[in-house]
């Protein structure tokens, strides 16, 4: 290594326009990290968003090469890896989600035979448990530091991988990036373009459309919030497999949008354009599906916006004072319907978070966390 910074090459499939909180974590410490010394090995953008991976791609000093297509944990991922691994020469490779890429560090090392750090995500969390230990174990081979996002994922993989190194990365929120009223004049332009009128209160969700975040949750409690709210708007930002199913049901009721993703740049308006943040995340699939963290929590709070978090995972570790959230059993109905009928009904507790949530944020600052990153990497990189 020389005596500079260390030479970082970052492998992903997470990376702005693809939206996602572990595209949110890549993009925040890339933008805080990186040099001209980084190479950012990443995935094709999205036929219809070529133009927004390349202002992302040129926000910063860091070099981009996107695949073809996505990466893999496949020899012809490693063969296109290895190629440009080789002619940058890293002192440290980072992989951005240990699962799946951590299968593709072995044969990365027959080439760049350089220390790894990998970040862990809930993904990892959910492996952890009964016989996915396997498939942990077996990905993390060849890796020097997997990092941890939260208590939770910290005692789960902690459990399943004895003698292997972890390390506490939470991922972070810009409290002055998501202020609410920077985001003011976007928010106007973003209800106009979903159809939400600017005198409404508006429920929003700003997450991957999957099953584990609880969109569906949303749209199922959304008539008996109506009848109590007439006023009242549900907005589910995001993009995901259940994208078509959630339009389909929102399109049966009244006042609820489904509204697809946002642009990166344009995240603080759509905060903005909220009133209360509901994401009833749950776990499934007996533990293997779960939420490590919730980045959009934290944002929602610097947002100065009132959070309703399922009880997930690390979800509840976003919630530090009851009079900026609520943490609910993502399953029950009931309670759904009486926390956002809280939310809605009480101006005045509404009016609290905005001046206390974005205080409380301040305790996640990215600036924090990619100064912790960047001492990771330095020490791995002198070992």
């Amino acid at each position: 290594m020389s005596d500079a910074r260390p030479r970082i090459a970052w492998v992903t499939n997470d990376l702005p326009p693809h939206s996602g909180g572990i595209q949110q974590f890549v993009g925040s410490l890339l933008e805080r990290t990186a040099d001209a010394t980084t190479l950012v090995l990443g995935p094709a953008a999205p036929s219809d968003r070529t133009a927004a991976a390349q202002r992302f791609d040129a926000s910063g000093s860091w070099r981009t090469q996107r695949a073809p297509g996505r990466l893999l944990p496949s020899a012809r991922s490693a063969r296109w890896l290895a190629e440009r691994l080789g002619e940058h020469r890293p002192d440290v490779i980072v992989i951005a989600s240990l699962w799946p890429l951590g299968r593709i560090v072995p044969m990365l090392r027959e080439t760049v035979d350089v220390p790894v750090l990998a970040l862990s995500h809930g993904a990892e969390a959910g492996l952890a448990r009964g016989p996915g230990r396997v498939v942990l174990r077996s990905i993390v081979r060849g890796v020097d530091l997997v990092t941890v996002i939260s208590d939770h994922t910290a005692a789960a993989i902690g459990g399943a991988l004895p003698g292997v190194r972890l390390e506490r990365l939470a991922p972070g929120v810009d409290p002055a990036r998501f202020a609410r009223g920077r985001g003011a004049h976007g928010a106007v332009e973003l209800r106009s373009r979903w159809g939400v009128p600017q005198d409404a209160t508006v429920v929003g969700c700003v997450a991957r459309l999957v099953p584990r975040k609880g969109q569906d949750a949303l749209l199922a409690v959304w008539p008996e919030v109506r009848r109590r709210h007439p006023y009242a708007r549900l907005v589910l930002i995001g993009e995901g497999p259940l994208r078509r199913r959630l339009e389909r049901a929102a399109g049966r009721l009244e006042g609820a949008h489904v509204v697809g993703p946002v642009a990166w740049e344009e995240l603080p308006s759509a905060y903005a354009a909220l009133d209360v943040f509901a994401m009833p995340v749950r776990t499934r699939l007996a533990g293997l599906d779960v939420e490590g963290l919730g980045i959009s929590l934290l944002e929602a709070q610097a947002a100065g916006l009132p959070v309703i978090a399922g009880r997930s995972g690390g979800a509840p570790e976003t919630v530090a004072d009851t009079r900026v959230g609520t943490v609910i059993d993502g399953r029950d109905r009931a309670a759904l319907i009486a926390t956002l009928d809280h939310w809605l009904s009480d101006d005045d507790a509404r009016a609290t978070v905005r001046e206390l949530g974005p205080r409380l944020a301040q305790d996640w600052s990215w600036d924090a966390v990619a100064a912790r990153f960047s001492g990771l990497v330095a020490a791995l990189a002198r070992t």
